[in-house]
């Protein structure tokens, strides 16, 4: 997910818990043991083009582009003009910046498609709280149509778990972790894994 706005960059960090803590599954709804889900990964036009798109027009083909754009920004800044030592930039000179932005986000959809990416876009008229509540709702409800086509339960989040609780060995939690396993055992079988680690450590 790449948002070719500031304004909307925390929504592809909330894309990408809501996609990996929702879809990746070890289990499907049978009980099958199918170990699925998409790796969702963040970007923000145009800084993270320049060095995520060599991967992506190169690589595996096995991702799914999508554009955050917006159609009118509430603030708008028109390009000075071109420095002396850089006159062959002055063909942006006057223009406004939104547009440079647009454009970007234009030009890499283009690359994307001539290497046969699949793209798609996510047109905000604006960013406000009515727009950007649409697409938290569209998103929640792609995600739950996505678990059911996986056959996989997006509701919890197993696997988080075990790295909670073993945080809670390690800090001293009292009593027992599992009946009859205390936090303290857990803990001291935890700390005698990271003894190995730190041999390996540079």
């Amino acid at each position: 997910m790449m948002p070719y706005s500031y304004h909307l960059k925390d929504l592809s960090d909330w894309y990408r818990q809501l996609w990996a803590e929702s879809l990746g599954k070890k289990e499907d709804l049978t009980g099958n043991e199918v170990h699925i889900g998409p790796t969702p990964v963040k970007a923000l036009g145009t800084t993270d083009q320049h060095s995520q798109v060599q991967l992506y027009r190169e690589g595996p083909n096995d991702k799914l582009f999508t554009f955050l754009q917006v159609r009118n920004f509430d603030k708008d800044v028109k390009i000075g003009p071109a420095p002396n030592y850089a006159q062959e930039l002055g063909f942006l000179a006057g223009k406004d910046l939104s547009e440079l932005l647009n454009n970007e986000k234009k030009a890499t959809e283009y690359a994307l498609l001539e290497s046969e990416r699949p793209c798609l876009t996510v047109l905000f008229d604006r960013v406000n709280a009515y727009t950007v509540g649409q697409f938290i709702y569209l998103y929640e409800v792609t995600t739950s149509f996505a678990g059911a086509l996986f056959n996989i339960n997006p509701y919890d989040q197993p696997a988080v778990e075990l790295g909670k609780e073993a945080t809670f060995a390690l800090m001293g939690k009292p009593g027992d972790y599992e009946p009859g396993y205390t936090y303290e055992e857990f803990a001291n079988k935890i700390q005698s894994l990271n003894k190995i680690d730190e041999k390996f450590l540079v």
